[in-house]
């Protein structure tokens, strides 16, 4: 059995897909397997986070003993992984194909992953924490990559322009994420929360001057009455501002 301990020794090479894990002997609890534990982790980190997740809870979730979880993993960092590359197959790799050039795959990429960061909104910081090399991760990180190499960008900028576009969905998708997840934990919806929040500073005299350049945006935004359009449009304008750039430096670079 893999312990947390020994991974911390060597925490660039920890990860579950590289461990060669020895079969347990006999078989496992009747009913359980590796699939069934990782669907309900999923459930429990969508509904309670990353702080709620517990080999015990999770155990009396499947209604068995938490022993019976480490027939099929050696420590919660296992089914984490698992969850994350898991929730990777969520990202529809046959739309993507499906669509034209690489402008389109990758507006498709960008708005898939987009919907699963703020599907799961713990799987935000687990991309940052863990290797991402499962095979749906690995599946993934290559349609990136063949929409980016369609550009006609020479290699050396390939991982640049991945960054610009992935880097800003990773941090939009996280900030919706959260922005959702804090209003549904005050009982709101995301427009109500959002106006609750305008208003409490908007209308504050001590804010008047600091906020004054930003009034008009301020204004902007709450004349759409929707935030799920805010995002929405947004996203896909500097989505656009991207892939515009991408075709420039593309240009440029054949000058």
């Amino acid at each position: 059995m893999v312990k947390a301990a020994d991974r911390a020794k060597d925490p660039a090479r920890s990860s579950v897909w590289l461990e060669n894990r020895a079969p347990r002997r006999g078989s496992g609890p009747a009913g359980l397997d590796r699939d069934r534990i990782v669907a309900a982790a999923i459930r429990m980190l969508d509904e309670e986070g990353l702080n709620g997740l517990s080999m015990r809870k999770l155990a009396t979730e499947l209604g068995v003993t938490a022993m019976s979880l480490y027939w099929y993993v050696d420590t919660k960092d296992d089914i984490i992984e698992y969850a994350v590359d898991s929730v990777y197959a969520e990202v529809d790799l046959a739309a993507v194909g499906a669509t034209g050039d690489w402008r389109d795959r990758l507006r498709t990429l960008a708005l898939e992953y987009r919907r699963m960061l703020v599907r799961h909104p713990w799987m935000s910081p687990c991309a940052g924490q863990y290797l991402n090399i499962g095979p749906n991760a690995i599946a993934v990180g290559a349609g990136i990559n063949e929409a980016i190499r369609d550009t006609g960008l020479p290699m050396h900028r390939r991982p640049s322009a991945m960054s610009a576009v992935f880097q800003f969905v990773y941090g939009y998708g996280t900030i919706e994420s959260q922005f959702q997840r804090r209003a549904a934990e005050a009982g709101m919806s995301q427009d109500v929360f959002y106006g609750e929040s305008i208003r409490a500073f908007h209308d504050d005299t001590r804010f008047k001057e600091t906020l004054g350049p930003m009034t008009e945006l301020l204004d902007e935004r709450a004349s759409h009455g929707s935030v799920s359009d805010i995002w929405d449009r947004d996203f896909a304008y500097a989505l656009d501002v991207l892939v515009v750039g991408i075709e420039v430096m593309v240009a440029r670079e054949k000058e």
